[in-house]
């Protein structure tokens, strides 16, 4: 089993992605007493130059989902926050590309090792459904959203909190009626 030092010196040192636009700069957060993480996509052109996850508005929505200001949301001990790709994948028509594929299966499963204490892993978006749900998940985003109780204890799937979810949030009105109130619930129980 790794540890966590060692294992956060090699992702940060990682070069498996090389070839990236702006290089490779894996944005990653973690703390051994965490229970819970938080799965996004990939940092954008925000996050890459902060070095700082959830940075940017997205994050912004995200800590408003979740009922946590930023010093909670930022605590390592509380969130550990591992992206399907640690690094800024590029963009592509209408937005950022999708996080690179390498990344998930390299690092992933090591980052899960070294968080003993981990009790809920937040999916939020698609790509992190895709991977940590596989065939379980419903054959869209929203489905696997609002059967959400199906993943528990250990999985919460949202969508992501990007400024497109404005207009799905304002589509589906049971995700703030009864799915937010209970991520807020068993997120606030885990601090």
């Amino acid at each position: 089993m790794a540890t966590l030092l060692p294992l956060l010196a090699d992702i940060r040192n990682c070069t498996v992605c090389r070839d990236l636009p702006l290089g490779p700069r894996p944005v990653v957060a973690l703390g051994q007493r965490a229970r819970i993480m938080i799965v996004g996509q990939a940092p954008g052109t925000k996050v890459h130059e902060s070095g700082v996850a959830w940075d940017d508005p997205s994050g912004d929505h995200l800590r408003e989902w979740l009922g946590v200001d930023r010093e909670t949301f930022y605590n390592r001990q509380k969130f550990a926050i591992v992206p399907m790709g640690f690094c800024y994948p590029g963009s592509r028509k209408g937005g950022d590309a999708p996080p690179r594929p390498e990344c998930a299966p390299t690092w992933h499963s090591q980052v899960r090792n070294v968080l003993p204490r981990l009790e809920l892993t937040l999916l939020c978006g698609m790509y992190a459904q895709r991977y940590y749900l596989a065939g379980e998940r419903k054959k869209t985003l929203s489905a696997t959203v609002s059967h959400y109780e199906e993943y528990l204890p250990t999985f919460f799937a949202l969508p992501h909190p990007s400024w497109r979810s404005k207009q799905w949030i304002k589509k589906n009105p049971w995700f703030s009626a009864k799915t937010l109130p209970e991520l807020r619930r068993r997120v606030h129980a885990l601090l």
